[in-house]
């Protein structure tokens, strides 16, 4: 899943895109009000965690911004302004949960688990090729039955390729989705997960699902 941390302070958004992406998730910050809504309004993302303090536009326009637009996606706003105005301002112009700084992150992790469960609960909570299943929510992979316990990045190449199956997606694709914008495109990172991937969902089955396309990428189909 896609998070977006909108935050001009680079200590803070640090410290949460290095604990969010340990917990498995695809992070990718913003600093700017404006540039936030540019990315918001051209790409897909799962969450949005919102400072209210940003340059350019502030975070009760930009979350007044997204709702017009009919952009239902889950909005956290996280802010230093504590008092009860603020938080019912905050709530009112479209965001979902509304967290004081400073915080633990055990409390974040918390809270974007809850809203991520809520937009779940509207969608799809597992994805299905054949005999290989995975659980979005418990992150949990199984293939015949049997669980297959995979790294965080091989879950995210996973559910990636999972959300894709039937399709080709080149290198650079899975690069931009699973290790994020402005990743070294010349690297062979992408070769050594697929092969750790084919090991653990294939290896052990006769039926193979991931399948190298040559001159193209990969697909996984059943």
């Amino acid at each position: 899943m896609k998070i977006l941390i909108v935050e001009d302070e680079e200590k803070i958004s640090n410290f949460i895109k290095k604990g969010l992406k340990e917990e498995g998730y695809l992070v990718e910050v913003s600093e700017d009000g404006e540039k936030a809504r540019n990315l918001i309004f051209s790409n897909n993302y799962d969450l949005v965690i919102l400072d209210l303090m940003l340059p350019n536009i502030d975070g009760i326009t930009l979350c007044g911004q997204i709702r017009k637009r009919g952009i239902n996606i889950p909005i956290l706003i996280l802010s230093a302004k504590d008092n009860v105005k603020d938080k019912v301002q905050g709530l009112n112009s479209g965001a979902d949960d509304y967290l004081t700084k400073p915080f633990s992150f055990e409390e974040l992790l918390a809270r974007v688990r809850a809203l991520l469960r809520g937009k779940a609960n509207k969608e799809i909570t597992k994805l299905k090729l054949e005999d290989l299943e995975m659980d979005l929510l418990s992150h949990t992979v199984k293939r015949g039955g049997k669980e297959i316990i995979l790294s965080t990045k091989e879950y995210m190449l996973l559910e990636y390729l999972m959300r894709n199956a039937e399709n080709v997606v080149t290198r650079t694709m899975i690069l931009e989705n699973v290790w994020g914008l402005g990743f070294d495109t010349f690297t062979n990172i992408v070769d050594v997960y697929i092969n750790y991937l084919r090991n653990k969902i294939d290896k052990d089955f006769d039926k193979k699902l991931l399948h190298t396309i040559r001159g193209r990428g990969y697909m996984l189909k059943g």
